[in-house]
């Protein structure tokens, strides 16, 4: 009986090709259905196997009016294979021309890399590498003696100038900020210093700052820090 066999996807595809090269027809959607059912395909997947054809192009499909018209001959399935096989033919010649300068390539690029009888070039290879560790090494050097360059620290000192100038100006800014506020519009110190955000030791760290740099300019910048966490820490 129609329909008691349960079909893979393939086999669907399979018996509705059938159809089409049995009859060389022409069918709507709705016949196409009708036949493949008959056929004993499941009517709930004909129509998605059917467009599973057309979009493979083992099926034509024309929209003529309102409808949709099917047909397949059995040359297309043919000539389809025959452009496949043309298409194909073309890829290996196309990847065989790419081997053959691939080929050619590594070979110029082996040329002159032979090993001799003296082994020149290991020889060679080693001493690069040789070479290559002491750059290294060479590289780290400098890297560590650039720390001690007269130009660097110069600039370092130029800096910690221009940090000592800043450091000055607004420490006088706050300063007359607070004789302003509480000499002329008559605030409390200690709510003029909270607003203010400094405390009693605003001072002391001020001058710790100052000593820091400049004792900086006699010991240099290593014992600047080391000095400025120091006072810090004598000043709390």
């Amino acid at each position: 009986m129609a329909g008691s066999k349960r079909m893979s996807a393939e086999e669907k595809r399979q018996t509705i090709l059938k159809i089409y090269h049995g009859s060389k027809e022409v069918y709507t959607e709705k016949e196409i259905v009708a036949l493949a059912t008959k056929a004993g395909v499941n009517g709930n997947t004909i129509i998605d196997i059917n467009t599973s054809l057309c979009d493979d192009s083992l099926v034509d499909k024309e929209k003529i009016g309102g409808s949709n018209y099917y047909w397949s001959f059995p040359s297309k399935k043919d000539r389809l294979s025959q452009l496949q096989h043309e298409s194909t033919l073309r890829n290996i010649q196309h990847l065989t021309t790419k081997l053959q300068e691939a080929t050619a390539k590594l070979a110029d690029a082996k040329r002159g890399r032979e090993d001799d009888e003296s082994n020149e070039r290991a020889k060679k290879m080693s001493r690069r590498s040789e070479l290559s560790a002491l750059k290294i090494k060479a590289t780290e050097e400098l890297n560590a003696l650039k720390r001690n360059d007269p130009q660097a620290i110069a600039d370092l000192e130029k800096e910690l100038e221009l940090v000592k100038n800043a450091a000055n100006r607004w420490t006088d800014n706050i300063f007359a900020c607070k004789d302003y506020l509480v000499k002329k519009r008559g605030m409390d110190k200690k709510e003029t210093m909270k607003i203010l955000g400094i405390t009693d030791a605003f001072d002391c760290e001020c001058h710790c700052c100052r000593l820091v740099v400049r004792f900086s300019s006699q010991y240099g910048y290593s014992h600047c820090i080391f000095l400025f966490f120091v006072f810090c820490y004598v000043a709390h």
